[in-house]
């Protein structure tokens, strides 16, 4: 495989953009990982001991939402150990469709703010710049795409590209 046969970003001169242009295409190879699976599947863990496909996209939408919201927006954020773990209330479809929204708010948030422009010192983000929390988020979102690309090959063999 070359990077021609993957959808990569076409790049941009605006650092912003260029950065929001990977995020997507990481949160797609997440996103992809989840196509043609049941609930049911959605829940599997490898081995029963790593995260489900379900408990990553879950995380995903609440490590956007802790580090946007909490750290830019001055939230009330917490984290919990639960978002690993969704209970029965949280299906495929509903866990999806959050991460979608949390990804729209999250860009548009990463659009409205400069990429140098540094959080308050009390928010989540304690004081770091934009910039920072958007790799932060971009290393996040690739470490469990990954994870999502193995689970998906182990639960049905479907391997992503």
């Amino acid at each position: 495989m070359t990077d021609d046969d993957i959808d990569l970003p076409e790049g941009d001169t605006d650092e912003t953009e260029l950065l929001l242009q990977w995020f997507g295409h990481l949160r797609r190879a997440v996103i992809r990982n989840l196509d043609d699976i049941t609930d049911a599947q959605s829940r599997w863990t490898p081995d029963g001991t790593l995260i489900s496909l379900l408990g990553i996209i879950n995380h995903l939408t609440h490590v956007e939402w802790r580090w946007i919201d909490g750290g830019f927006g001055g939230a009330d954020v917490s984290r919990d150990e639960s978002e690993f773990t969704p209970g029965p209330e949280l299906g495929l479809g509903a866990a999806l469709a959050a991460y979608r929204a949390r990804a729209a708010a999250t860009d548009a948030t990463i659009r409205s703010i400069s990429l140098d422009q540094h959080s308050d010192e009390d928010n989540w983000a304690g004081g770091k710049h934009l910039r920072w929390v958007v790799l932060h988020l971009l290393t996040e979102t690739a470490r469990h795409a990954g994870h999502a690309d193995a689970t998906r090959e182990q639960l049905d063999g479907t391997t992503g590209e």
